[in-house]
């Protein structure tokens, strides 16, 4: 697996180079890297395969760049083996569907949505969950620009696990593919996700690698070196048969992936039960709902793939406020997904108990990323995040119970 470089400093362009045709330097999502100076941080690819980073600094635009970025991938970026591309099952592939959960963020909509629209077949369904909005304004967008496209949901509960769950009802697809509403889709991310699928029937979960789609800002840089979402460029499965080294396998499953870029088997996602309603966005719990699915396929005795050619662009958090919310927020939603797999399964308790003590340092300290340590000021956010979770858990349970009894506030 190759080792990510240090990155550069903000603010820094984000470039797609492919080794089969250097010329032509991409943006995340697909399209021409605009002309600009300073530092680059580049994804290097052959035939379209994601296999590292390399970065390029202070250089001018034009054939110095590119040969600046050649000699770097060539330097630092080792080639995968030729058979790292899943080997897709012979015949037609299976339906998809493609689902964006969104509340109140319509200015992010329409990059994000255009390339959902590049990356998933012209015959896929493409669904847009409103969340609770306070107006009408993604509802027009989505009925004036994508009417033909895309088909508009209404979700008037907030919280993101009750949007994922009126997709996973609504879905038609056999799989079923979620991204965020401030990511972009890479055009190969469908396709991707499909070919792990037709890979393997075992497999009922494909997570993918998230690359930044922007470093314009200190929090974004900060973001991506200690907390981002990148699982590494070497494709990977789990399954309680296989088993794992890990001492707390198979309850790390912030290492499978994240909800920014995951996909299920429809009729596996909703023989679990689709999402817990009392974890993520929108809930006192603040995430987990995508670690908890992992775990509900995985214990199910289902597999989960990791693979790295479907690939999403996330836009982080651009000031130090909404960064600093965001790792307090990853420290709530990892304990609180702790606490409701315990809830759902309590003999995990004296499991986890038993575990070495070290083992459950190292899974507090890696909520979200176990190999990249923070700085104390955003250690001690996730930290108090951590201790928050059991209890904002069961405030939010309370919540949704009310809520389906038709008695909350």
């Amino acid at each position: 697996m190759t080792t990510a470089p240090a990155l550069p400093v903000p603010p820094a362009r984000i470039v797609d180079l492919d080794l089969d045709h250097p010329e032509d330097l991409r943006a995340p999502g697909g399209a021409p890297a605009p002309a600009a100076d300073g530092p680059v941080l580049a994804l290097v690819r052959r035939r379209g395969h994601p296999l590292g980073l390399v970065t390029a600094a202070g250089t001018a635009d034009g054939p110095a760049l590119r040969a600046a970025l050649l000699a770097a991938a060539l330097r630092d970026v080792r080639e995968a083996p030729a058979d790292r591309a899943p080997q897709a099952a012979a015949g037609p592939g299976p339906t998809v569907t493609v689902v964006v959960c969104t509340r109140d963020r319509t200015d992010l909509l329409t990059p994000c949505l255009d390339s959902l629209l590049r990356s998933a077949p012209p015959q896929a369904e493409v669904l847009l969950v409103d969340n609770a909005p306070t107006d009408h304004t993604t509802r027009d967008l989505v009925r004036s620009r994508y009417a033909d496209r895309i088909r508009y949901v209404h979700e008037p509960v907030p919280g993101l696990a009750r949007a994922r769950n009126t997709a996973l009802a609504a879905a038609t697809g056999e799989i079923i593919a979620f991204t965020d509403d401030d990511a972009l889709a890479d055009p190969g991310w469908v396709p991707g996700l499909l070919a792990a699928f037709r890979s393997d029937a075992r497999i009922a979960c494909v997570t993918g690698l998230v690359l930044p789609a922007e470093l314009d800002t200190p929090a974004q840089a900060a973001f991506e070196r200690h907390c981002g979402f990148s699982r590494g460029f070497a494709a990977r499965t789990w399954s309680l048969a296989a088993g794992s080294a890990d001492p707390l396998f198979p309850y790390t499953t912030s290492r499978f992936g994240t909800g920014a870029n995951m996909a299920f088997r429809t009729a596996a996602l909703r023989a679990i039960g689709g999402f817990d309603r009392a974890t993520g966005a929108g809930t006192p719990t603040r995430g987990g709902e995508d670690l908890l699915a992992f775990l509900d396929v995985l214990t199910a005795g289902h597999t989960v793939a990791y693979q790295p050619d479907a690939l999403i662009w996330h836009r982080h958090r651009r000031t130090d406020e909404a960064l600093d919310a965001q790792v307090y927020g990853f420290g709530v939603g990892y304990s609180a997904y702790l606490t409701a797999a315990v809830l759902h399964r309590p003999a995990l308790l004296s499991r986890l108990l038993r575990r070495p003590p070290r083992a459950l340092r190292a899974a507090a300290r890696g909520a979200r990323t176990p190999d990249r340590p923070a700085p104390r000021a955003l250690a001690r956010r996730q930290l108090r995040g951590l201790l928050y979770g059991p209890f904002s858990y069961l405030v939010s349970l309370r919540r949704q119970r009310a809520l389906d009894a038709g008695t909350a506030s």
